[in-house]
């Protein structure tokens, strides 16, 4: 697991956010074209709580995508034959070649929220826990680049997101009374999602925490470390250099150790150290 923490990103103001975004959005494109050219598959997975943002960054991650050659998937309630047979049910939506599908949330929720909620038994989360990372290699040595994400925020920073949606006739829609129960349930989510990432993640497929309390940094980090780990034609991919003056907040975590109060150089230096330690 990396964490990777750019909550405190003061300087970030509007301006800076929108050049930036645009900078990114470009190279991405230029990721995509080089995917549909050499037949790549990138699966790129969100997970974190409600109101963590996940919809919202897959938007910004896609927005000047080519529609053809990506796909949005965020499936519904699953039925009784698709809980019984729950990788099957994602099996189908895995990407072709020379295509990026984004998961607004994942298989991944069979090991947090349906056991969280009690929406799946003990004897199905045990089942998924110990075959997942097969059926996921299983796809890596088919030539499959899996990127998961992990967007985590703060209680008090979820009820705030919450009740913007309870008074915004606009995003009222947002809220269910299921988000409100899960909110009940912090303290087993968070245990569950503890699990998940000790269980879950692997030299091949790392789970990358990102502190998603501020919506603009965490889109764009997100964005930056797809393209930071993805090695396309035409890449041009500049230090963010506004970020990095005076910022000695970035955050590594590795096997239980934390690196902190890094600068974004040591923190790309230090990531490429561990990579390299773990290969």
């Amino acid at each position: 697991m990396i964490n990777y923490d750019v909550s405190e990103y003061n300087r970030l103001n509007s301006e800076l956010y929108r050049k930036e975004k645009r900078s990114l959005q470009i190279e991405f494109l230029k990721l995509q074209n080089w995917a549909i050219k050499e037949g790549k598959k990138i699966a790129v997975v969100f997970e974190g709580r409600d109101a963590a943002g996940k919809t919202d960054t897959i938007n910004l991650l896609a927005k000047h995508l080519i529609p053809d050659h990506f796909r949005y998937v965020h499936l519904g309630i699953p039925t009784e034959n698709e809980s019984k047979k729950w990788f099957q049910r994602y099996e189908k939506h895995m990407p072709k070649k020379g295509e990026i599908v984004f998961f607004d949330r994942s298989w991944y929720t069979r090991a947090t929220v349906e056991i969280t909620m009690g929406y799946c038994s003990k004897r199905q989360y045990t089942h998924f826990m110990n075959k997942v990372i097969r059926w996921e290699k299983s796809y890596i040595e088919d030539d499959l680049i899996l990127i998961k994400f992990y967007l985590s925020i703060e209680k008090r920073q979820q009820s705030k997101r919450f009740n913007e949606r309870q008074t915004d006739p606009l995003k009222l829609w947002k809220l269910s009374s299921n988000d409100l129960r899960m909110a009940d349930k912090w303290e087993i989510f968070s245990f569950f999602k503890e699990q998940m990432f000790s269980n879950t993640s692997y030299e091949q497929s790392p789970w990358i925490v990102i502190n998603a309390n501020n919506k603009m940094v965490a889109r764009l980090t997100a964005l930056r470390y797809l393209l930071n780990e993805i090695d396309y034609e035409g890449k041009k991919l500049s230090k963010p250099k506004t970020w990095d003056v005076g910022i000695n907040n970035h955050k590594l975590e590795y096997k239980g150790v934390e690196f902190s109060g890094l600068t974004y150089q040591q923190f790309k230096m230090l990531e490429k150290l561990i990579q390299n330690q773990s290969s």
